[in-house]
């Protein structure tokens, strides 16, 4: 029988040589024989850990310290195993730990810098990065978090620098190619983008989300190059339950609600794991007011704070107590001023840790928190994912489900989010009576006298548009909008010129469609209010499927300029049929992209058919709901009353369906 030392030198030679299950059997007969011995616990926790055993792992390291508190190594160990058990504030601990008994680590001084990333402490991580640097300047995975440390400070430039750096040291690292590719997209050099993320391709095609990073660049860029297949690919990994794409470049492209759903499951289990089991204890009594904080971090200029803003004025202060949680910045609009005095307070959480903002959120007292950013723009999912708040609400700012299991309510309407769709949806379903989508009244529209020729378009002839970003652009729509441009003679295509290479792209591909590049004209970004008023200059808005328009749908809807829809097959494809039938213009929405096509070309041929829709949208504008910001706020109020309701009844959440 071999003794405990044979089992031992065994375990090791098998680890070394990578035959994990050949160094585990000897180590688990050793500790059967020597419960306490030191080297076989540390080295079957590591053994587990590469097996990515991580809570087996864990009691062997428990027991390991108990007996040894002085091993650096197995605090590191356990640091590792924490890290991966997606418990960063215990991970840190025991890296800390590791590092007082040795600070001459690279790699444990790494380690603790990833963690504090996940903890949003970036400023301290690019710390402990530069402590391992100093250590091995040669560190490729230091170089490599520190660009992404950098990133998330949106020091942009620095971060390429350090992902340079690492691929210098280590050409075939996927890894940072990926977030190479992920700096260059907040760059919006999207063109570059597509090669760095073609790159990690290559190398690493298993490489979690980057095939659909990928897509979604493309489709940025508009460079439909091999986008059929790479779908189709992303479609069969989604299916086998592989992480292949974020759920918000999945939206674009996405027509199945259960694949989407699947989407969202993965990402959230991947990224933004629950951290809480049950729900904080009670907020404390304050005014009998409901307390409502909504968290964002767009709480400026940005497109869903000028569809809240006019709601988060109208909230009745009597009633409800409305907490501006900030996760951005002030950018010194009027849109932000307005949200300013809107709101009862302002409560700052960029700044802070997750534990940090959680505790902030707990102070005040929230009873509902509304998640504004979804996995979309300056999110904080990891807040929500630690039960900030005893009820927590997925509304406006991602429309889809997030799959995750700590938030409670999604806010939908009828058309949006049919009954039928419910079970494709992780959250409960709040149905408001009308069109779900808030709306500013009170959004101004510049009185300037915008004439064709300063948009760049013919004084004659058919103007249509579509003010979408350009990855919502598809294929297949736009073959359709070719076609519209063919039929309709001396017509022209307004679009917003999102980036150069996808301008490029679009009239490269109209050529090949057998229509002049020249007939899309391309529109500069301009202020809100500007941008509004320039609607005038169209005649019909074109809309884009499977993502519809939506603040941009809001914008021209305002504006008076009619929209043509094809009703999608999720929810964020059935957005604009929900403003239309809110506004009572059903005679807007097709059922496939053919009629909508027809009917496009239909209203360009008729201008009289088309002026009377023109004129059913002036006078519908005002006189229903869809831009009615006040009852909109009762509804919305009237939901967030049923929701505290059942849980101060101590009942669980269950769906809502609020009267008109």
């Amino acid at each position: 029988m071999a003794s405990p030392s044979d089992l031992f030198q065994r375990a090791l030679a098998a680890f070394q040589q990578g035959r994990l299950d050949d160094a585990e059997r000897p180590l688990r007969q050793l500790l059967r024989k020597e419960p306490r011995h030191l080297g076989g616990l540390n080295v079957l926790a590591v053994v587990l850990t590469a097996q990515k055993k991580y809570r087996e792992a864990e009691p062997y390291l428990q027991t390991a310290l108990k007996l040894n508190a002085t091993s650096d190594a197995t605090f590191y160990n356990y640091g590792v195993v924490l890290k991966a058990l997606g418990r960063p504030e215990e991970a840190q601990e025991r890296f800390s730990q590791a590092l007082a008994l040795n600070a001459g680590n690279a790699d444990t001084w790494n380690n603790r810098g990833t963690v504090r990333n996940e903890l949003k402490d970036h400023a301290g991580a690019i710390g402990d990065f530069d402590r391992a640097l100093a250590l091995n300047p040669r560190h490729t995975g230091a170089l490599f978090n520190k660009g992404k440390a950098l990133a998330e400070l949106k020091q942009y430039d620095a971060a390429l620098t350090a992902y340079g750096a690492a691929l210098a040291l280590q050409p075939r690292l996927a890894e940072a190619w990926f977030g190479q590719g992920f700096v260059l997209h907040q760059l919006q050099r999207h063109d570059e983008a597509v090669a760095s993320y073609a790159t990690a391709l290559q190398i690493a095609p298993e490489l979690p989300f980057l095939k659909g990073s990928l897509l979604h660049e493309k489709m940025l860029a508009c460079d439909w190059n091999g986008v059929a297949a790479l779908t189709a690919e992303i479609e069969r990994d989604l299916a086998a339950g592989k992480p292949a794409i974020e759920p918000f470049g999945w939206q674009g492209l996405a027509t199945s609600p259960a694949s989407l759903q699947q989407c969202a499951v993965l990402f959230n289990a991947a990224r933004f794991p629950q951290a809480a089991a049950h729900a904080p204890a009670p907020p404390p009594p304050g005014d009998g007011r409901i307390r409502i904080g909504y968290l964002s971090g767009e709480f400026r200029q940005q497109a869903t704070s000028l569809l809240l803003v006019g709601v988060l004025e109208h909230h009745d202060a009597g009633r409800f107590e409305i907490t501006a949680i900030d996760n951005g910045w002030d950018d010194g609009s009027d849109t932000r001023k307005r949200i300013e005095q809107a709101v009862e307070r302002v409560l700052p959480i960029r700044g802070l840790g997750d534990p940090e903002a959680v505790a902030a959120i707990r102070a005040a007292g929230i009873d509902v928190l509304v998640n504004l950013n979804g996995y979309f723009g300056d999110e904080r999912t990891r807040v929500f994912a630690r039960r900030a708040a005893p009820l927590q609400v997925n509304y406006l700012g991602f429309p889809g489900t997030l799959g995750a299991p700590y938030l409670d309510y999604i806010v939908a309407d009828r058309h949006v989010l049919p009954d039928s769709e419910r079970a494709f949806f992780t959250e409960k379903v709040v149905t408001l009576p009308h069109s779900y989508q808030a709306n500013d009244r009170a959004r101004p529209i510049a009185p300037v006298d915008v004439s064709r020729a300063d948009c760049g378009l013919p004084a004659t002839g058919m103007v249509f548009c579509c003010f979408n970003n350009a990855y919502k652009i598809t294929p297949e729509v736009f073959d359709r909008w070719v076609r519209i441009l063919a039929e309709v003679d001396g017509s022209v295509l307004w679009l917003l010129a999102d980036h150069p290479a996808a301008a490029a792209n679009l009239r490269r591909e109209a050529e090949a469609r057998g229509v002049s590049g020249a007939r899309l004209v391309f529109a500069d970004r301009k202020p809100p209010a500007e941008h509004l008023a320039r609607h005038r200059c169209a005649d019909l808005f074109l809309d884009t499927l499977p993502y519809n328009a939506h603040t941009t749908a809001s914008d021209a809807l305002w504006a008076g300029l009619p929209l043509l829809t094809c009703r999608g097959t999720t929810f964020a494809g059935r957005v604009a049929t929900s403003l239309l039938e809110t506004l009572q213009l059903p005679e807007l929405i097709t059922a496939s992209l053919d009629d909508y096509a027809a009917l496009a070309i239909a209203l360009a041929r008729e201008p009289a058919r088309l002026a009377a829709l023109t004129g059913k949208l002036a006078d519908h504008r005002l006189t229903t709901p869809l831009f009615d910001t006040a009852l909109f706020t009762r509804h919305l109020e009237a939901a967030f009353a049923a929701m505290v309701e059942r849980q101060r009844a101590g009942q669980a959440p269950d769906h809502i369906v609020v009267p008109a």
